[in-house]
């Protein structure tokens, strides 16, 4: 559960920016919460399944919404803006919704869901969160690199204007690893104390002509 002790680490976690980090993965939704190791920059819950949005992305191609939500309302406000269609999105969701404020001990979650044809994020990145969720219900999902292997002096500007590709940021295509649609993925970013150089560093698929992703996300508030 996360709460002061947890959210002001120093005391235990001073050390941890040299450490290093990996990913923790089950197919049991229980894994989530070892993004509370010192070690784990991201958390996925692997779960093979998938969401008839095909004809709602269709006739919705645009469709982005933006709701601060509870879990006592989630499942009605989301249910509302997809016109009480996309009910078994809707409820995993709300259910996501839940799960996230458990976790982290939080009346309310920031939610974003977006269709989008082209990468929203193509560069590889840090988020400066404590801590995101991030599933996606169509399309390719989240590439991330794992820690051990990124040059994090080549983020940003310090890629010299370079793609990620030739910026030396990473040495191999094989070192970039990827979520599969329907994965809920718990990335830890720079403002988790005692992870500040050290959040996990990951970007949007590029997507080919006329594929669309459907991508939720839930942060803090």
């Amino acid at each position: 559960m996360m709460n002061e002790k947890n959210l002001n680490l120093a005391g235990e976690w001073g050390q941890a920016e040299n450490m290093s980090r990996h990913m923790a993965q089950d197919k049991q939704p229980t894994v989530l919460s070892d993004i509370y190791k010192a070690e784990i920059n991201i958390a996925i819950w692997r779960r093979q399944k998938q969401f008839l949005v095909k004809e709602f992305l269709a006739l919705n191609p645009t469709f982005q919404k933006e709701m601060i939500l509870t879990p006592q309302d989630a499942l009605s406000r989301i249910s509302e803006s997809f016109d009480n269609n996309m009910t078994e999105v809707s409820e995993d969701i709300a259910l996501l919704v839940e799960m996230f404020c458990y976790l982290f001990e939080l009346k309310q979650a920031g939610m974003r869901l977006k269709v989008l044809d082209k990468a929203m994020c193509p560069k590889f990145h840090v988020d400066k969160v404590p801590c995101r969720l991030v599933t996606t219900y169509q399309g390719m999902a989240t590439e991330w690199l794992p820690h051990e292997l990124v040059d994090q002096t080549k983020l940003g500007w310090g890629c010299n204007g370079l793609p990620d590709s030739e910026s030396g940021l990473y040495q191999r295509k094989r070192d970039i690893q990827q979520l599969d649609c329907g994965d809920v993925a718990l990335i830890k970013g720079t403002l988790w104390e005692g992870n500040e150089n050290a959040g996990l560093v990951h970007r949007s698929p590029g997507l080919i002509a006329n594929e669309k992703r459907l991508i939720l996300t839930l942060d803090f508030m």
